[in-house]
């Protein structure tokens, strides 16, 4: 719509100063000759704007002038509530900070936007952490958080999976992520990349040292290849699976991340489907104990070992003995 372009236009204009007349064109996809109308629009409508024209040129706001017209959709004011509910701001410690700034927000809102942007905050609630996954653990990223913005590299004692105690490390930050409810520093250690938990990190310490960085390389392009490699090394066993329609629902709701595809129904009997799981080892096959004989690991044979050796384990230490068996012969 027209008075949506103009509004455009006039934030673009106090946020950028003067624009040439063809990027204004090209960014809100109209021709030259609209938005020169669209100025002119403006102009009578009593905003200061005028167009300079030449080799630097552009259409600009007479100096000092502002507004507090926040330019904000219906929409767009909804999906700032529904930000705000994310929850990735309370690790940051910005809480206060976020509830102040969307009270402004309200304040400055059409009228008639602010109850259904109220409204939404109400309705839409976004919880990150998936079920079943216990309580996130308490994070404290305030030293992660500043060592990215100062660009100063930063000293870890950190805890690798898999082992009790922590490493020294020095690594170079270049953000953090939040995903699934858990954060990690991505950083370069010795020019290589890395994911590095930030609940695993016991001592965080910033250096005077300036951080170094791969020229021209930016957050989101080291996070893609990061997650790419988790992704490709979590895939490497595939298990054939069989899993009763009963389960089927829990089934898929727990493995979702490594399921290469739906489920398809074996041709002899109805009640039992088929899955493949991309794991990253056969003892992963172990977690399929759970579902007890609802899911039947079919291939390969190395993990059904697997399986078989620890239900073993398990008979040993209940099959034969009554309870408090084990605690009595102490």
């Amino acid at each position: 719509m027209k008075s949506d372009r103009l509004l455009s236009i006039l934030l673009l204009l106090q946020t950028r100063g003067p624009v040439p007349a063809p990027e204004l064109a090209e960014r809100l996809d109209v021709s030259v000759r609209t938005i020169y109308r669209d100025v002119e629009a403006l102009s009578a409508s009593g905003v200061p704007v005028y167009a300079e024209r030449g080799r630097h040129g552009g259409i600009a706001l007479l100096p000092g002038f502002r507004t507090d017209v926040t330019g904000l959709t219906a929409d767009e004011s909804r999906a700032l509530f529904v930000l705000a509910a994310d929850g990735a701001h309370a690790a940051l410690g910005l809480d206060a900070a976020i509830g102040s700034a969307l009270r402004k927000v309200m304040a400055a809102l059409p009228a008639p936007h602010r109850p259904a942007a109220e409204l939404t905050s109400r309705r839409i609630l976004v919880d990150p952490v998936r079920w079943m996954s216990g309580p996130p653990a308490a994070v404290d990223i305030a030293e992660l958080h500043d060592a990215v913005f100062a660009d100063r590299r930063l000293r870890l004692d950190y805890r690798h999976s898999g082992t009790r105690s922590a490493r020294t490390l020095t690594v170079d930050p270049y953000g953090l992520v939040v995903k699934a409810g858990v954060w990690y520093l991505v950083a370069d250690r010795d020019g290589e990349p890395g994911l590095f938990r930030a609940d695993r990190v016991r001592r965080a310490v910033l250096t005077d040292e300036a951080v170094v960085r791969r020229p021209g390389v930016e957050l989101a392009q080291v996070w893609e290849a990061l997650r790419r490699q988790v992704e490709e090394r979590r895939g490497g066993v595939t298990l054939l699976v069989r899993v009763h329609r009963s389960r089927l629902d829990l089934f898929l709701r727990l493995n979702a991340a490594v399921l290469t595809g739906e489920p398809r129904p074996e041709e002899r009997d109805g009640e039992w489907l088929r899955a493949e799981l991309a794991v990253e080892s056969v003892e992963w096959a172990r977690s399929l104990l759970s579902f007890g004989p609802n899911v039947e690991i079919l291939a390969p044979p190395a993990a059904r070992t697997v399986v078989a050796e620890h239900a073993a384990a398990v008979m040993a230490l209940y099959g034969d003995q009554g309870p408090g068996a084990s605690a009595g012969s102490r």
